[in-house]
C-alpha cells in the first residue's frame, strides 16, 4: 500500500509493507548501515560520518545532529547529503528522522516496524520540503520510486507476506 500527495509546499509519501520475518529481525536490518544499503542499492548507497562506523540508529543521540551522510547515486556519484537527526526512537520498533539535506529544506522520514500474522508490516512515512519547488517537486519524483524500490528489496530479503 503506498499513498502520496502535496500540502502547500510539503510533500509526503506512506508505503506499508509486510514481509515473513519477525519485528526484531526486521527492525535490526533496518537500523543498521548495512540494512539501509541492502535496501536502497544499487538505485543509492549512503555514507557512514567516520565516528559512526559500527553504529546502528539505536546508538545515536536523540535531537542532536549526529553527523552526516552522503547519498550517492548508484553508489557512485554525490548527489545529496542528509544531516542525519534523529528525533525519536520507540516505543517499539519505532524511529523518527527529523533532518536537513542539501535539497530539502526539511526532511522527515518515521519507520515503523509492527508485528502481523506470519511477520511484520514495514511502514515508512516520508514529508520533505524542497529548498525550492523544482527540489520539493523532484523529491515528489523520486521519493515514491526509491521507497516502493527499498519495500520490494525488504520483500526479497524476507519474503512477502500472501495478501489476505
Amino acid at each position: 500500500m503506498a499513498s502520496d500527495r502535496l500540502t502547500g509546499l510539503v510533500h509526503s509519501f506512506d508505503i506499508a509493507t509486510e514481509v515473513a520475518a519477525p519485528p526484531n529481525v526486521v527492525w535490526q536490518h533496518a537500523i543498521s548501515i548495512d540494512g539501509v544499503n541492502g535496501e536502497l542499492m544499487p538505485l543509492v548507497r549512503m555514507t557512514v560520518p567516520r565516528d559512526l562506523v559500527g553504529a546502528t540508529l539505536d546508538d545515536l543521540p536523540l535531537g542532536h545532529r549526529a553527523g552526516r551522510s552522503w547519498i550517492l547515486l548508484f553508489g557512485l556519484i554525490p548527489v545529496d547529503f542528509d544531516d542525519l537527526t534523529i528525533a525519536e526512537r520507540g516505543p517499539g520498533h519505532h524511529f523518527f528522522e527529523q533532518s536537513r539535506m542539501l535539497t530539502q529544506s526539511r526532511w522527515w522520514h518515521e519507520r515503523t516496524v509492527e508485528a502481523v500474522p506470519g511477520g511484520s508490516r514495514v511502514v515508512d512515512r516520508l514529508h520533505w520540503e524542497g529548498r525550492g519547488r523544482p527540489l520539493g517537486a523532484l523529491f515528489g519524483l523520486a521519493v515514491p520510486v526509491l521507497f516502493r524500490h527499498r519495500h520490494r528489496r525488504l520483500c526479497g530479503r524476507f519474503g512477502a507476506l500472501p495478501h489476505s
